[in-house]
């Protein structure tokens, strides 16, 4: 598993036209600060950020082969967590699609995208790195705690996006829940959302937003990003 997760990541900086945005994501997406993984590579700081600023020009296959090792090899110190997660296969009836991006992509972006506007009181200024897109109640039936870590794919930078909502409470109390959160939470063509999804959108720090597009259009538009 270790071996396909890290022709993963490597492929996905190779091919970026963004290595180094590409490199920040899933330095991010594995919690691990330009710190660590620069005493990991036996650098410094500094070194990491040109690359993943582009300051510098894009790095070699060496360099990208040392950072991949880096961060699983830190991964590993903390418990395997992260690769654990990503290994994870879909399989739930539940998911209606889901993709990683190869480059972060900022909230607003994404929100503008879809239509979609806030409902919650909370910051829109953060990146998402992938998405998934579910049928809330056939999730909810068919996804339990123990399983719920499959809506998240290779990385929990992402927004959930709940299709078939009527008022909201059940998903945000499912993600209120569970230890793992999304970066954001899109409703498509929901009723009136109910007080407490905001009310725990907010205790989360994650924005809620709502758009009128019903699944089969907003996969479409998910396809052009």
């Amino acid at each position: 598993m270790e071996a396909d997760i890290r022709e993963k990541i490597a492929g996905e900086v190779v091919l970026s036209p963004h290595p180094g945005r590409t490199l920040r994501k899933w330095r991010e997406d594995f919690g691990i600060s330009q710190r660590d993984l620069a005493k990991q590579l036996t650098t410094v700081p500094s070194v990491i950020s040109d690359y993943e600023s582009e300051r510098r020009a894009s790095p070699g296959a060496g360099f990208i082969r040392r950072y991949v090792d880096s961060l699983l090899a830190l991964d590993s110190q903390n418990g395997n967590r992260v690769g654990q997660r990503i290994g994870v296969r879909v399989h739930s009836e539940g998911i209606l699609g889901m993709r990683e991006f190869a480059v972060a992509i900022p909230l607003k972006a994404l929100a503008d995208r879809l239509d979609a506007r806030a409902v919650s009181r909370v910051d829109l200024h953060r990146d998402i790195h992938g998405f998934t897109v579910l049928d809330a109640p056939r999730a909810i039936l068919s996804i339990d705690a123990s399983r719920f870590v499959e809506v998240y794919g290779w990385t929990t930078q992402r927004a959930l996006i709940f299709s078939n909502v009527k008022f909201g409470r059940s998903p945000m109390v499912a993600i209120r829940a569970h230890p793992l959160k999304p970066a954001a939470v899109v409703f498509a063509a929901p009723g009136r959302v109910d007080p407490l999804a905001i009310r725990l959108s907010e205790v989360e720090n994650i924005p809620l937003l709502t758009t009128a597009l019903a699944a089969p259009a907003l996969l479409e538009r998910l396809e052009g990003l």
